[in-house]
Formats: structure tokens, sequence, C-alpha cells
């Protein structure tokens, strides 16, 4: 029965298909192919899956369109004083998050605030970037008494609380008391823990193979630096950046809290509002509540986008399929 079905099927020209053969009707069975994906493009993939990071990049986004764009769409100036309007409450007509003391919306205090922030963080960043990538690279690529040397420099100023050396630092220069000047000395002191982190990543990668064969075919130890282990650390300093950013933004309000940070009349930040704020936190609770929930949103965001970047260039991570 069997044999003849198959004769039958045969006979009839019923035959089992060919990929890429050319079939009845002149058409050629389609082909199922999968478009291979470079690194970069997994990355990105796996961030955009993230749930977490998305969030935060969406919270991220909304705060610098409120802290930039707000300005401009409300027209109003923080430094506007109003002595009719002092201390009003919140839903005031025209000041929809209250004012002070002296008349100033405290709406366009925190889109100030906000603006002066991000300044410090992006002053921050830059300085103790560039400072942190040297002095770990050196140290890993090189090690011996170069090594010994840089290590041995920021054990020792690690021994000191990075908060009381930042108190110190401001304490002696009184000029420094400007968004300009706390993102200045941020930066010169915050670059220890990037250090490290290059180090052990250098350490660990100078001993690849593509490393030892650059080497056998001539390669200077700047390209080597450049274009082999700096690329394969970018996961690792693309996440200290973001840690570091809300890092920055935390010590800048604590700072300004002390009396060592932002200050003067026409000078703000979210620090400086926190700590106006807190004396009158039991009769005008708003000056203080707002612009505390602006810094605590504005730090979780930047954490939330860590988190996922620092998914996205785990390899071991198969939420999402590359």
């Amino acid at each position: 029965m069997a044999t003849t079905q198959a004769t039958t099927d045969t006979a009839g020209g019923v035959l089992p298909a060919v990929p890429g053969a050319p079939q009845r009707g002149g058409g050629v069975e389609r082909e199922f192919t999968v478009k291979a994906r470079s690194q970069r493009q997994q990355i990105v993939r796996r961030f955009f899956h993230n749930k977490i990071g998305m969030t935060g990049l969406v919270i991220f986004v909304l705060l610098l369109a409120f802290g930039f764009l707000g300005p401009l769409l409300t027209g109003v100036d923080y430094a506007t004083q109003n002595k009719n309007e002092q201390s009003v409450p919140p839903g005031t007509a025209g000041y929809l998050l209250g004012s002070d003391a002296i008349g100033r919306d405290l709406m366009a205090g925190i889109m100030t605030g906000v603006q002066r922030s991000l300044f410090i963080v992006v002053l921050f960043v830059v300085i103790a970037f560039p400072l942190g990538l040297l002095v770990g690279a050196l140290a890993g690529y090189f090690g011996t008494w170069v090594d010994s040397v840089l290590m041995r420099l920021v054990d020792l100023i690690l021994t000191v609380p990075l908060l009381v050396v930042l108190i110190v630092v401001a304490s002696n220069f009184p000029g420094s008391r400007t968004p300009l000047g706390v993102g200045i000395i941020l930066g010169l002191f915050g670059w220890l823990d990037l250090a490290r982190i290059v180090r052990s990543q250098f350490l660990s990668l100078r001993e690849k193979e593509y490393v030892e064969a650059a080497h056998a075919m001539g390669a200077s130890s700047s390209r080597i630096i450049f274009k082999h282990l700096i690329p394969n650390t970018l996961g690792s300093l693309i996440v200290w950046t973001t840690l570091a950013a809300a890092t920055a933004i935390t010590l800048e309000a604590a700072l300004t809290y002390l009396g060592f940070g932002v200050n003067g009349a026409n000078q703000t930040s979210l620090g400086r509002l926190v700590s106006d704020g807190v004396q009158a936190a039991s009769t005008r609770p708003w000056l203080f509540y707002f612009p505390g929930l602006a810094l605590l949103i504005i730090v979780l965001s930047i954490n939330l986008i860590g988190d996922g970047i620092r998914d996205a260039f785990d390899p071991s991570n198969r939420r999402v399929r590359a």
C-alpha cells in the first residue's frame, strides 16, 4: 500500500522541495536568512528592551525638557522678585509651586536648579573622566614602578573621605562656591574610583592574545592602549560615568547644605534650593519638599540609566535575544 502511494506521488510529479530549486510556475522557494548584528547593535538592542533603563531614560529626558524648555515656555525668570507675592503656597495664581520669602517663583527656581546641577555634572565628567582614564591606563598597562607610584598616590588620597577633602578645598577657596567652581573641585578629586577600575581592566586585557599579537607586529604602546584596550573597557567607562554623575549631584547637594557649595545671591542649584528650604520646612514645606523631590528624581533616573547600560554590556544577559 505504501509502495503504491509513493509510486503514485512520484508519477504524479509530486517531488520533495529542494531549497533554492525552481518549482512549477517559475517560482523559487524562499530561504530564511538571519542578519548578523554587530556588538554595538546588540548592546543598543538590549538597552532599549531593558525596562529599568528605559524608564530612567524617559524620566531623565522629561527632566531635561522641564529644566531647559520650561523657562522658554513660561517666560518666568527666577531672579524676578515680587514683594506682593512672598511665601505664597502652591496653587496660587501664577505660582504653581508657590514662592519663597522674597517673592521668587519656586518652579522657575527648580528649572534653573536643574540646569545648574546638570552643568556641574557635565563639568565633573569632563575633568574626572580623562584624569581617571589616564592614571588607570598608565598603571595597568605599564605596571612595575609606574603602577606602584600611581596606585599609592590614589590610595593615599582615598584614606581621607572625599567629602572631607572637598570641604577643605572649598573652605580655602571661597571664590569657588559657584556652579563652575564646585564642578571643577568635584572633577579634580572624583577620578580615583575610575582609575582603579581602568587599572584592573588593563591588567587583565594586556595578557590577551590580540595584545601580544599587536606587540609582535611592532605596534606602539599608545596605539595598543587607544586602539585595543580602551575600546574593550568602554562598557565599564560608560557605567562609571552614569553612576558617578548621580554621585556628583549628591555631593554638590551635601556641600551646599554644609555651607561649602553653591552660594551667592544670584547662584542656585538643586542643592542650594534644598539647603535654603530646610530652614523653612516647618512653616513653608513646599520650599524644601519640591526641590528635594526634583533632586531625588534626577539622581534616581541617572542610576536607572546606569543599571540599564550595565545590563546591556553584560554578555551573560539573555533576557533579550541579540
